[in-house]
């Protein structure tokens, strides 16, 4: 690829090694998780949410359960500015709920802020300044005192304000550009911010570390992270917080790592919706941890709600294959992994099991709200016979036999792939019930009875080009008997015959269906099935439509022949 040369690496690694992250194996709790989705998320959008649209996507983060949610940039617009009034005016924000807000080191904006958050009953105020080398030279055109110097006027203005201004406030500082900023110019900073501030355990400060733009490999970040936590000031009293963004499409990587390097918060979004490739994914890391068995301390249990009210809200499509959330996440097409996955929800329902463990699915989808039909197995050309089972088994209480499944997956995948399309259950039902069940060409089933002495004799009555017939054969059972009764009486020769029989149906009337597979004289196998509300009834159907199945083959093939 031309061009390659032009770019290098604009990342800092610390002064020193910082690795001991990479010797712990998985994170042991959930981080305090803080939504941007009302300043990030809604700033990235197309259409910004109105006021009442924020409102409603407020009321949904408090039924997620977050407790610290950044309300907005109040100095930013009238919406913004109005939507925290809202907030604090009509009393909307719960007591165990922080906000928070966002602003920049400037008099005015400061001031600003501090007007539409006066009355707030918890807020973190969230101060940043750009701290990079490449905002340093080309943006701002500033030294590193002088930068320093942004931060430091910033931070005793919010202390002033924050005296004078009716509520409880906590600080937070962010060098914006961290990964792009010298780790000991980072930690400069932000120690001569904490000792402006002076964080105790009655008012810890946040330090926020965010990788604005993902530059380098996750590895990477956590080293700085760790870097950071190991050497800040006040540390028992600081709040290390985390503020990934996806450009290299690393996000939760970094945001893992970044945990395991010490980072104690995480500030993302919903579906990682956020500027340029997005922000953090807050609901990938929660059930990530969900995954491992650690509680997230989020209400994820009800996923497609959540969607859709995000969706319709930001006017933002998730992908079909996000993580979790996406339609096709859960969905198998492959025949292997269709079978894999039949075969462990069977295994499940024989064995009872504590752990989770079904092939190919991390986490059981009926626990954020997702539903066994229609979303874990889908039917196209590249399914197999477990999963085309499966499905008419899930939907319709069809238990075919292994080797009917594979006689079946045939026909199904012949016409999703000269249809090309994918086949729905009820179409998948369709061609089973078509094909294999009470096929009634050439010989066709009108009733049958019996009598017992030393052998059961039965006679069959059957319909035979528009013809009746009624034959009689014996046998050590009634199936058996009625077997002999084609063979000698309308030659029909097969062996091997199999057997299998359940309940379609519970409850008073209900039918019954029974599979039959037989074997030609020539070695071909052929299945099919009868259904009725009678076993018997429902068994010599399904050997009749095995036999039609057999010599409609045998005809074509003559057919061919000539």
């Amino acid at each position: 690829m031309r061009n390659y040369q032009k770019y290098t690496r604009e990342y800092f690694m610390p002064p020193e090694p910082s690795l001991n992250w990479a010797k712990k194996e998985y994170i042991t709790e959930a981080p305090t998780w803080c939504s941007v989705d009302l300043r990030d998320g809604n700033q990235a959008l197309i259409i910004p949410m109105s006021l009442q649209e924020k409102l409603e996507y407020f009321q949904l983060l408090l039924q997620i359960g977050f407790k610290e949610i950044e309300v907005g940039f109040p100095a930013a617009s009238d919406t913004e500015f109005a939507f925290l009034r809202t907030l604090i005016e009509e009393d909307l924000i719960p007591d165990d709920v922080t906000i928070q807000v966002l602003t920049q080191s400037r008099d005015h904006i400061i001031q600003k802020t501090f007007e539409a958050l006066q009355g707030a009953k918890k807020a973190v105020v969230h101060l940043y300044n750009s701290t990079s080398v490449a905002q340093r030279e080309q943006v701002f055109r500033k030294s590193k005192p002088e930068i320093v110097e942004i931060a430091l006027a910033g931070a005793h203005l919010l202390q002033e304000f924050a005296d004078k201004t009716e509520g409880n406030f906590r600080f937070q500082y962010s060098p914006e550009s961290f990964t792009g900023t010298e780790v000991d110019f980072a930690l400069d900073i932000c120690n001569r911010v904490l000792d402006v501030w002076r964080p105790t355990a009655e008012s810890p400060v946040i330090i926020n570390l965010p990788a604005t733009v993902s530059m380098s490999m996750p590895h990477v970040y956590a080293s700085q992270v760790e870097y950071m936590s190991d050497h800040l000031s006040h540390r028992e009293h600081v709040v290390l917080s985390l503020h990934p963004h996806n450009d290299r499409g690393t996000g939760v990587a970094d945001a893992e790592l970044g945990i395991l390097a010490g980072g104690q918060r995480i500030e993302g979004t919903l579906f990682g919706n956020g500027e340029r490739t997005g922000n953090v994914d807050l609901i990938t890391l929660a059930l990530n941890l969900f995954s491992h068995g650690v509680d997230p301390k989020l209400n994820l249990e009800n996923i497609p709600k959540i969607l859709a009210v995000h969706e319709r809200l930001t006017r933002m499509k998730v992908s079909q294959r996000h993580p979790y959330a996406g339609e096709l996440v859960f969905t198998a097409f492959s025949g292997s992994h269709q079978d894999a996955i039949a075969k462990g929800m069977k295994w499940r329902e024989e064995d009872e099991r504590r752990y989770w463990s079904v092939p190919y699915l991390l986490i059981d989808p009926k626990d954020i709200g997702r539903e066994y039909e229609g979303d874990i197995i889908r039917i196209n050309s590249q399914s197999g016979k477990g999963g085309i089972g499966y499905v008419l088994e899930q939907n319709y209480g069809l238990d075919l036999p292994q080797q009917m499944r594979e006689k079946l997956g045939y026909s199904v995948k012949s016409v999703s792939d000269r249809l090309h399309k994918e086949l729905m259950p009820n179409e998948v039902y369709d061609i089973f019930m078509n094909e294999y069940v009470n096929i009634k060409s050439p010989i066709e089933y009108v009733h049958y009875r019996f009598e017992q002495d030393e052998d059961y004799q039965t006679f069959i009555t059957v319909k035979i080009d528009d013809e009746v017939h009624e034959y009689m054969g014996t046998g050590n059972g009634r199936l058996d008997a009625i077997s002999n009764a084609l063979r000698t009486h309308l030659g029909v020769m097969f062996s091997n015959l199999i057997y299998r029989e359940h309940a379609l149906e519970v409850g008073s009337g209900s039918r019954a269906v029974a599979y039959i597979g037989i074997t030609a004289a020539d070695g071909v196998d052929y299945w099919a099935c009868g259904i009725d509300v009678d076993i018997m009834t429902a068994s010599v159907k399904a050997l009749l439509s095995t036999v039609n199945k057999m010599s409609q083959a045998q005809s074509f093939a003559t057919e061919d022949a000539k």
